[in-house]
């Protein structure tokens, strides 16, 4: 049995995510999705919990090909890259190759002597966390570029009015 890692702040988890995770399904028989950057929250950048990722991402594979197949992990940042690959290998499944197009990721797993992988980008431009946080905040239509639970789940939970908030100024400087 072989098991990749993918790993993603996942800010919201979207469509490319989805597509992504597809490619890599078809190489792999099990992934271990890794939340990360998992202690941060309620900011602009990462405006949702690890908790709450973790629960979108459950919610978007319900019922998927690919449930059964995947675990998630919230992981922690370390702020000492030397030892990140070893922290990850401590705190999430087993796995045996690492799917990222993150610089930093691809240098530390390849030092460390794993098999990493570059996963096609999905339509980059149009599924970005970033573009997708700030059509939120604009009033735009971020709704069909996320699967429909996780459009769900940051519905209930007050996401986009948390985003919001989160992104404004009290006008001081």
């Amino acid at each position: 049995m072989k098991r990749g890692l993918y790993i993603g702040r996942f800010q919201p988890y979207h469509l490319g995510h989805k597509a992504v995770l597809e490619k890599i399904a078809a190489e792999v028989d099990e992934i271990v999705i890794v939340i990360g950057s998992a202690q941060e929250s309620h900011s602009q950048e990462n405006p949702f919990t690890g908790g709450e990722r973790v629960e979108m991402i459950h919610r978007a594979l319900e019922g998927s090909e690919l449930s059964g197949r995947c675990y998630v992990a919230p992981l922690q940042d370390v702020k000492r890259n030397s030892v990140w690959v070893s922290h990850m290998q401590s705190m999430v499944p087993r796995f045996d190759v690492v799917y990222s197009n993150n610089p930093l990721v691809t240098r530390l797993v390849s030092e460390a002597g794993i098999d990493i992988r570059n996963p096609p980008m999905y339509q980059r431009e149009l599924y970005s966390g970033t573009a997708i946080r700030r059509l939120m905040v604009e009033g735009g239509d971020w709704k069909a570029l996320v699967p429909p639970a996780v459009v769900r789940f940051i519905e209930e939970m007050g996401g986009v009015e948390r985003l919001i908030c989160v992104s404004g100024s009290d006008g001081s400087i």
